[in-house]
């Protein structure tokens, strides 16, 4: 029956990987149960129903993408988009908690029209492919950053921006230790090498003493003071229109750039450059952020950590399906779930972004309306912290330079609209 369903034959794979990759890629976006939490309870939400939200609207997202687009791909609230959500609405500019998930709600059901019209399948189709190549690489690099400041390798300097951190503390040695665990089992095509270092590196942790054992088994907290909370009619009002639309290209450049960079490996691209099945990923990716809001979360976006399960052999949507299994559990097992350290999960982030800044080799070197626009989209996302900035900064450079060397003709009229549009956001900003 799951072989028929999701296909796994004829996508080359079994029961067994698949089920092996979910479990690795929810290990490796695990920490968003505990973080988004957080970072909303700065904005006056109940953490414990924050906490139960995290998790249903991942389930629930990560469930349809992986049953109706047959994507190996997981969804959780968008790390960015929850701090937007906290301290750039609701802190910033003073507006409720409640007025804030409105405004998501209503961006989400914007991302529905436009996935069913389909304009932004159309969107990301006609992104060239030195910047899908781009975009997964920055994504990577991006990635990395968020792996290494993680680990501790890399941490902030007054001075520099950034530093080295203390290679020879224990946190900071142990996600090394991790990460050379992961290159070398993967080296020698041990499956499931991503999860052998993290539960490795997690055992060997609580041994140490380095983290604590925290338990089993706890009863969910409630959901009550965050679901259908949601403020729309304020959200809609005319000063709000501007964070709506936020919300609303972060989550749109965000989704493109994750299921760009993860697609080539997974087998989601055909022989033209455009993803398979893109409308259906888009539309359960809308419907996410829907169901998040109305759970009581920031928006819920594409997981560009599902590169980590999809490295391991994932190639359908039952490793989808398996991490949803696993978001549900976590409603239950939230003590053992927080056993597992950063610094454990962090080496996954930094081997899987080694492994996705690989694409800009398939970028044309000899062509500098191409690669120029391309190293300007990968360097600046991490650089920004923002992946949405840097495909912006990206899509920009490509067509300022393809029109003034005379191949105007090589853009996209999409292509040109959106870089028109980014334009503006970075001149009204």
């Amino acid at each position: 029956m799951l072989d028929k369903y999701f296909k796994l034959a004829e996508n080359g794979t079994t029961v067994r990987t698949e089920v092996l990759a979910g479990i690795t890629t929810f290990l490796t976006m695990a920490y968003i149960i505990f973080v988004n939490p957080a970072i909303l309870g700065d904005a006056g939400i109940d953490k414990g129903a924050a906490f139960v939200a995290t998790c249903l609207a991942a389930a629930i997202g990560t469930a349809i993408m992986g049953l109706y687009a047959n994507y190996p791909v997981a969804l959780a609230p968008g790390m960015g988009l929850n701090a937007y959500f906290t301290y750039g609405v609701v802190l910033g500019m003073g507006h409720s908690w409640q007025i804030a998930l409105g405004a998501v709600f209503v961006s989400g059901i914007l991302f529905l029209i436009l996935s069913v019209l389909p304009v932004r399948e159309k969107i990301i189709n006609a992104i060239p492919m030195s910047q899908k190549y781009a975009i997964g690489a920055g994504i990577g690099l991006f990635l990395g950053l968020i792996g290494l400041k993680n680990a501790g390798i890399v941490v902030d300097n007054a001075a520099t921006l950034v530093g080295l951190g203390k290679l020879m503390s224990p946190a900071v040695g142990m996600a090394i230790l991790g990460f050379f665990v992961i290159a070398v089992l993967d080296y020698r095509k041990v499956p499931g090498a991503i999860m052998i270092s993290i539960l490795g590196v997690t055992v060997l942790g609580i041994a140490l003493g380095l983290s604590k054992f925290g338990g089993i088994v706890s009863t969910p907290p409630s959901l009550a003071p965050t679901l259908l909370q949601m403020d729309v009619s304020g959200a809609l009002s005319l000063g709000l229109l501007t964070i709506v639309f936020a919300f609303l290209m972060v989550d749109l450049f965000d989704t493109a750039g994750t299921l760009v960079a993860v697609a080539p490996r997974a087998g989601l691209m055909d022989k033209d450059g455009k993803l398979k099945r893109l409308g259906r990923a888009l539309v359960a990716d809308s419907t996410a952020t829907i169901a998040g809001a109305a759970l009581g979360t920031s928006t819920t976006t594409s997981y560009i950590e599902s590169a980590a399960g999809i490295r391991v052999g994932g190639r359908t949507g039952l490793t989808a399906v398996v991490v949803a299994i696993l978001f549900l559990l976590a409603l239950f097992f939230a003590p053992l779930a927080g056993s597992i350290p950063v610094y454990a999960t962090a080496p996954a982030l930094i081997f899987v972004a080694c492994v996705m800044a690989s694409s800009l080799a398939r970028v044309d070197w000899e062509d500098l309306t191409e690669y120029l626009p391309a190293v300007v989209t990968a360097v600046m996302m991490p650089f920004t912290f923002s992946i949405a900035t840097g495909i912006g900064l990206g899509f920009i450079t490509y067509v300022v330079l393809k029109i003034f060397t005379g191949r105007a003709k090589d853009i996209h009229p999409v292509m040109a609209a959106v870089s028109l549009v980014f334009l503006i956001k970075f001149i009204v900003a």
